[in-house]
């Protein structure tokens, strides 16, 4: 009996033993603190910070080390992987205190965590004096060949030939190509986004976000991100981040392993949106229809966030606001804005605004009518409530940009009558001249859709010329200064080819002079000759508008800010037209006898009766 109880005796003490020394051995794995780090003296005194790893429910939290830091909310989600605590930091200096997690009175991990001084950087936002360069970092150029496969990602292959596939861009190369983006007289630049999509394909767009705090690693590290910025800012351009707030990609840690299943919509499971962009303004909307924009998803494979959840909202706020604090970006477009939810996001623009004044974020707003994209501006007076969102896309304007130098112009509805017809619609939008005018993005058929219209360099001239010089933010994209062909009916990839000039091998070098085609060179020289005399022009980039109805096929308007002018005087016809008393009708927009004609650089003298050959296009400036 006692050899029996002796043996229990050994057993349970070597279970003991054995028990202590794993319990030793294990170590509390902490996988995501987000943010990493913050600032002191930021407005929004309150700080979430997302920690996620192995069971950290199970612990308690306190802070070690901390001055005027305090902690004023643990929650542990039904997900026991997550910690999210809320630090009060009013009064709070530059730091670096330990987030501690407890088992009873044992600290069992201590997360360093640092409160950094705000460097106090002075900046402008884009806006209307700005040219806005669209890019797909992916496509644009090779930079470094040694992060086209990362070891560890889910997309093992890089073939620059694929149609879905990556292909190596990356930020060294849009950084090399710096002096070209320069020269060509752009002031801004968009990429689509460079945050971190870890997803098993066709992640090469970047709008399936697995990281708000990562850029890709298949574009470059945080360093050179930051540098990248930083150069592009030598150059005098700034950098528009592209975010994505409505949805993530499925294999984000914040799907994959959810706090909660309501942190995305319909209790995460996927329930498919009608894409009815309308149905968020429409008065005449069922709830039915306003629910399924706001809360369906794009796909399966984009679960939808759940704004209305304020630890959600919390969280893709300070994720925005950290880019722009560490990052030094400019600007922000905001993906799919009408798809998400309408009071949420006034309260994202609100806390941009507060935390840095004037800053610009423009709202992919794609709807096919003037009113439906002027809801979406702040202070329109469409609408009951305000978005606060700064600027939209012109989305109509862009269809009518793609399409008006295809047939006759005529007085009333046909070709630049168009274009009249949709400025006398301005008056429904808060501030028109933040309004992004467009021929395209990485979404739609290129401007030049086929070999044919590609051709036709006086087409795009015509466009061009409307682009640059009318009210709004211009932008363009990448490829369209050297004449890219692309139609969406073939899919999304043959508008989202690689520029020529992408890798060393290339034969046709677009970034370089001596590397363009005769064709590509008079896209391109056309259009370095509008941007870079755009820079000095208070009149296009600050003025107001003028406009005369469409007469004889000639459509007259003018842009004026402060004395300084600038009258275009665009033939419409496809023949030669003469327009008499040319002076006497214009004479609102004609304050000298003569003037500066950009495209040709040119005196030109204005007379009486005035003969325009067929598409000409006069781009007068009287301050010159």
């Amino acid at each position: 009996m006692k050899d029996s109880i002796y043996t229990a005796i050994i057993i349970l003490g070597a279970l003991f033993c054995s028990l202590t020394v794993s319990a030793k051995q294990k170590q509390v794995e902490v996988k995501h603190v987000h943010p990493e780090f913050w600032w002191s003296g930021m407005k929004n005194s309150q700080l979430q910070v997302l920690v996620h790893g192995d069971q950290l429910g199970a612990y308690d939290v306190t802070l070690e080390g901390a001055t005027d830091v305090e902690l004023t909310k643990v929650i542990k989600p039904e997900n026991k992987n997550y910690v999210i605590l809320y630090l009060g930091l009013e009064k709070a200096q530059p730091q670096t205190f330990s987030i501690v997690l407890k088992n009873g009175k044992k600290a069992v991990k201590k997360i360093s965590y640092e409160l950094k001084q705000r460097d106090g950087r002075k900046f402008r936002s884009f806006d209307s004096s700005d040219v806005v360069y669209l890019l797909m970092p992916d496509r644009f150029a090779n930079g470094n060949p040694a992060n086209d496969v990362v070891e560890g990602y889910k997309e093992s292959v890089c073939d620059p030939a694929g149609k879905r596939t990556r292909h190596g861009g990356d930020l060294a190369g849009m950084e090399k190509h710096l002096d070209y983006l320069s020269d060509l007289g752009v002031t801004a630049i968009w990429t689509t986004p460079i945050l971190e999509n870890n997803m098993p394909k066709e992640s090469f767009h970047g709008y399936a976000i697995t990281n708000y705090y990562l850029t890709d690693p298949r574009y470059g590290t945080m360093e050179e991100t930051k540098h990248f910025i930083e150069a592009a800012h030598d150059k005098g351009i700034k950098y528009i981040l592209d975010m994505v707030f409505n949805h993530c990609g499925s294999e984000n840690f914040l799907f994959a392993d959810r706090p909660a299943d309501d942190w995305f919509h319909h209790n995460s499971q996927f329930v498919p949106t009608a894409y009815r962009t309308t149905e968020a303004s429409s008065p005449y909307a069922t709830q039915y229809g306003h629910d399924n924009t706001a809360d369906g998803w794009f796909v399966q494979t984009m679960p939808d966030f759940n704004q209305q959840n304020p630890l959600v909202m919390d969280y893709l706020i300070q994720a925005s606001i950290w880019w722009v604090e560490y990052m030094h970006i400019d600007g922000i477009r905001q993906d799919t804005y009408p798809y998400n939810d309408f009071d949420q996001m006034a309260r994202w623009c609100q806390a941009l605004e507060a935390e840095y004044p004037g800053f610009n974020i423009v709202g992919e707003t794609w709807i096919n009518n003037v009113v439906g994209c002027a809801f979406w501006q702040k202070d329109c007076k469409l609408s009951a409530k305000n978005s606060y969102l700064p600027s939209v896309m012109d989305f109509p304007f862009m269809y009518i940009l793609n399409y008006f130098a295809d047939e006759e112009t005529n007085d009333w509805d046909k070709g630049l009558a168009r274009v009249y017809e949709h400025l006398t619609q301005d008056l429904v939008y808060a501030d028109p001249n933040n309004v992004m005018i467009m021929l395209g993005n990485h979404d739609t058929s290129r401007f030049t859709r086929t070999e044919e219209l590609q051709s036709d360099v006086v087409r795009y001239k015509q466009a061009f010329t409307l682009l640059s010089t009318m009210r709004g933010i211009p932008q363009m994209y990448y490829g369209d200064e050297v004449g890219m062909v692309g139609n969406t009916s073939n899919g999304d990839w043959a508008v989202r080819r690689n520029f020529p000039g992408f890798s060393a091998e290339d034969s046709n070098n677009a970034f370089v002079e001596s590397g363009r085609t005769a064709l590509q060179k008079q896209y391109h020289d056309f259009t370095r000759t509008m941007l870079q005399w755009r820079k000095g022009s208070k009149a296009v980039a600050y003025g107001s508008t003028k406009q005369y109805p469409v007469k004889n096929g000639v459509y007259v308007y003018s842009r004026q800010y402060d004395g300084e002018v600038v009258t275009v005087i665009m033939n419409g016809n496809a023949s030669e037209t003469t327009v008499d008393q040319f002076t006497d009708t214009y004479k609102e927009v004609l304050p000298a006898s003569s003037a500066y004609e950009v495209t040709t650089g040119k005196r030109v003298e204005i007379s009486e009766s005035m003969t325009l050959a067929p598409r000409q296009i006069l781009v007068l400036d009287f301050s010159k």
